[in-house]
């Protein structure tokens, strides 16, 4: 077997494509993340590594096991929802709540829960949880324009003209364009970039059912039915069979050990994995897992280089962390929201599950993501959703 065959152009491209829309689309929303744990540098760092190596692993173990592009991720949605939700807990509440979702996913994947859980959450209602989540940073985008409009506005305009002429680029070119326009401006403190390899740093974890409630559980529902929902819809969409539970499992198992480090969320990609899936990334369907096996090698450089990353995203200005995190989500919070109210039977207990939880509200110690779920589904009880109707 030649070179050629082990690392076709095409599928170490496309392997290297996913890598970067999917680390500079929401990187910073980890590093926000992190730091809403109160998380330090190298804590910081630890997260980066643990998720990189988590994602490079099972990118290419399951990629090789199955002969399909499996692609991994860390769990965009729910770093989101760890910005709000996990201010007030300390670090080692949190890494308790990964460890519970971590391990509520590994338990719908060896017992094939999955289906049946997510049958009992309708998907309207999960994603206009996830809308109410994210909705804060699409706001965030444009409320930082105020402290740099300059530096927004060039961002904004960037991502605009490479989505109507190169869309997989969009979100990369308006991070590079913020970058060079903070270096001219002064704002860009690359003087703070080290160059450095990652450690983990281990956490002991601590349990608090509150922490349980506010995060563990929206964490799991959001990883669930936001990124290993349509992260099979992807590979199904072109014509990949493979058993969900095993990929379910392995991910779970995957997020459970390496939890204690920084580990939040493992899960199926959907956005970059249909850059592994499709044409682009090899003529032949067969030879596709090749691609996702790239990907998982570049994963595995990004776990080595995570201290590095970190440092760099810290000499970054906060207008800019704040705008890359809003643009990069944007496509999100828009498919969220259209799949919240595309149906009039759930569209109300939608709407009141998006507004309770975009509003903030903390009760009992418990946070808004919780307590949205619990809103809608009492106005989906109320308005008589639950009964069997025709499909709208």
């Amino acid at each position: 077997m030649t070179v050629r065959d082990l690392a076709p152009p095409s599928a170490v491209n496309a392997g290297l494509l996913a890598v970067l829309i999917g680390f500079t689309s929401s990187a910073a929303i980890v590093f926000s993340a992190a730091r809403a744990a109160g998380a330090g540098e190298a804590e910081v760092a630890s997260w980066i590594l643990a998720l990189s190596l988590g994602m490079g692993v099972t990118c290419i173990g399951l990629s090789l096991r199955y002969r399909a592009p499996i692609v991994t991720a860390w769990s965009t949605p729910g770093a989101a929802l760890l910005v709000t939700g996990l201010p007030g807990f300390t670090m080692r509440e949190a890494i308790g709540a990964f460890l519970v979702s971590a391990l509520l996913i590994t338990l719908t994947g060896v017992t094939g829960w999955f289906g049946r859980i997510m049958d009992r959450v309708p998907v309207e209602l999960a994603s206009a949880l996830l809308a109410g989540v994210l909705i804060q940073f699409g706001t965030g985008l444009f409320r930082s324009a105020g402290d740099d409009p300059l530096l927004v506005l060039t961002m904004f305009a960037t991502y605009l003209l490479f989505r109507k002429i190169l869309l997989r680029y969009a979100v990369l070119a308006a991070l590079l364009v913020g970058v060079v326009v903070a270096a001219l401006s002064g704002s860009f403190r690359p003087g703070l970039v080290q160059w450095s390899l990652a450690a983990p740093v281990f956490t002991a974890p601590s349990f608090s059912w509150q922490a349980v409630v506010s995060v563990a559980l929206p964490l799991f529902v959001v990883t669930m039915a936001s990124q290993n929902l349509p992260g099979v819809a992807v590979l199904r969409n072109d014509g990949y069979q493979v058993p969900v539970s095993p990929l379910i499992t392995w991910t779970g198992a995957a997020n459970l050990v390496l939890a204690p480090f920084g580990a939040f969320g493992l899960n199926l990609a959907a956005i970059t994995a249909a850059i592994c899936t499709g044409p682009q990334a090899h003529p032949d369907p067969r030879r596709r897992y090749l691609a996702a096996v790239w990907a998982g090698i570049f994963y595995l450089v990004v776990a080595v280089l995570g201290a590095t990353i970190t440092s760099l995203l810290s000499a970054l200005p906060v207008v800019l962390v704040l705008a890359i995190a809003g643009i990069g989500l944007l496509g999100t919070i828009g498919s969220s929201l259209t799949t919240s109210l595309r149906g009039e039977r759930w569209r109300e207990a939608a709407v009141v599950t998006l507004l309770a939880t975009a509003s903030g509200v903390q009760l009992l110690g418990i946070g808004s993501a919780f307590w949205g779920l619990i809103a809608g589904l009492l106005t989906a009880a109320a308005t008589g959703a639950f009964r069997a109707q025709p499909a709208d």
